[in-house]
């Protein structure tokens, strides 16, 4: 028998985990309610912040509570032109500014969006990293369904219901400055979670990784393993459909 592999100890072990006490909280849009459905919605952006091992920045809106006398709290990822004292509004009627939220089925083709829903009311899912962002396609002519051009590139078909802000992420371009030294990978990886540094499998024992071992590091044997390998096995490219280089051009479906 051999050592537990890294993969396998990851879906175990406490050593792995997210690193969240000091992080700002969840960051969801309001929950859907009659307001947004029919008409908007007023907040106010109070503050802008930064949440620990997140590349973008946060702001906090400030909603009045559409049945009691209260303030309501939301967490958003702030877009770019975002200030304090700006306001925001949010719902099927509100205009189509930065910073706002509407359904993206209200529109037009070419918006830049970002914390964009996959499937309605769930609150934001796609282009929340910092300098991200989705870009409506088209609408489908029923006006069910919304073309949404995500951050990768893909196209998706999402309900027009979903809604998204207005703008792209803040905090873009923070990839271009180079890391330089390992002492702020180790920095920026210390307040996400333990996955730095990662050794190679090909410079381990053959006890710890099925790529260890051997005179000369060499994995010896192709990298492609099957989707029903047995835990300890699954490394390198897990039920792959092809393998190398992307060669040639990609076509454009007309």
């Amino acid at each position: 028998m051999g050592r537990v592999i890294r993969g396998s100890r990851k879906g175990k072990s406490l050593i792995f985990t997210a690193k969240t006490r000091l992080r700002k909280g969840a960051v969801k849009l309001r929950a859907v309610d009659y307001v947004e459905r029919e008409g908007y919605m007023k907040g106010l952006i109070k503050n802008i912040i930064h949440d620990p091992g997140r590349g973008a920045p946060l702001c906090e809106v400030v909603f009045h509570d559409p049945y009691r006398y209260k303030l309501k709290k939301e967490l958003w990822v702030a877009v770019e032109g975002a200030h304090t004292g700006q306001f925001v509004y949010a719902g099927a009627k509100a205009q189509l500014a930065v910073g706002n939220v509407l359904p993206v089925g209200k529109m037009p083709e070419g918006t830049v969006i970002s914390m964009c829903e996959e499937k309605a009311a769930d609150r934001g899912r796609f282009a929340r990293a910092s300098g991200t962002s989705c870009m409506v396609v088209g609408h489908s002519d029923d006006g069910r369904k919304t073309r949404v051009r995500l951050p990768s590139g893909t196209r998706k078909s999402i309900p027009s219901t979903c809604r998204a802000i207005v703008g792209i992420v803040a905090g873009g371009g923070r990839t271009d400055k180079p890391v330089l030294k390992a002492g702020n990978n180790f920095h920026k990886y210390r307040v996400k979670r333990n996955s730095w540094p990662k050794v190679r499998g090909s410079a381990m024992n053959p006890v710890e990784h099925p790529h260890g071992g051997g005179n000369h590091q060499h994995v010896g044997h192709p990298t492609t393993v099957s989707r029903a390998a047995v835990p300890g096995q699954k490394v390198g490219l897990i039920a792959a459909r092809r393998t190398g280089l992307l060669r040639g051009g990609q076509k454009l479906k007309k």
